[in-house]
């Protein structure tokens, strides 16, 4: 059934199923990916702070630390300038707070794209199904019903199109909204640990 609509609703209705392939890979990957417990880790900056208070501040202690996660590698950015004066850690530690945000937005302009572009692209292959309808008519006219069926499968290709840009924008807009908190968070977490360590020095 699936397969005679696609035939049917001519080439255009191929480009918006790869779309459709595409942002389901990107929604499965970034829902995977985007989640609270592995971008921070709650118990992250106590266990970070402890380390601190007790001076076992080593290289292999940093690296671990930055492969933990993305508030992981924020926090060893800090660990690693800790003798530094404040602004250089804090330096550090937004550089690194810009790598991090960078990575928990990775694909969702992809995905956003595709809630925008599959209505047009929709839109784009019902037209072409309808100037292949109307230009396949002869001077004496054609069958009505033929003519409605010709409309209707040329309208496939629009259906199809907001079936696609529809759940596309809803993830869209919840991914969005996770990696604004998640980075807000990581910047909170970030000034207590710099709070912490200036601090305790003065």
């Amino acid at each position: 059934m699936l397969l005679s609509i696609l035939q049917a609703a001519g080439w255009p209705i191929w480009l918006l199923l790869t779309a459709s392939i595409i942002g389901l890979a990107l929604i499965i990957e970034r829902l995977l990916y985007l989640r609270r417990r592995r971008i921070l880790p709650p118990t992250l900056l106590q266990e970070v702070i402890r380390v601190y208070h007790n001076g076992k501040i080593d290289a292999n202690v940093v690296n671990t630390l930055e492969q933990n996660s993305p508030l992981g590698r924020v926090l060893a950015a800090g660990l690693r300038n800790v003798d530094a004066p404040r602004e250089v850690m804090k330096e550090s530690i937004e550089e690194a707070g810009r790598g991090a945000a960078h990575e928990l937005e990775r694909f969702l302009t992809t995905l956003g794209t595709i809630a925008t572009l599959a209505p047009l692209m929709g839109l784009f292959g019902t037209v072409v199904g309808m100037i292949e309808i109307f230009g396949a008519q002869n001077a004496a006219g054609s069958n009505p019903a033929e003519l409605a069926h010709g409309i209707s499968v040329a309208l496939y290709n629009t259906g199809f199109g907001l079936a696609i840009a529809m759940p596309s924008l809803v993830f869209y807009r919840h991914f969005r909204a996770s990696v604004d908190s998640f980075i807000i968070d990581m910047e909170q977490q970030a000034v207590k640990f710099v709070d912490t360590v200036h601090g305790a020095r003065q």
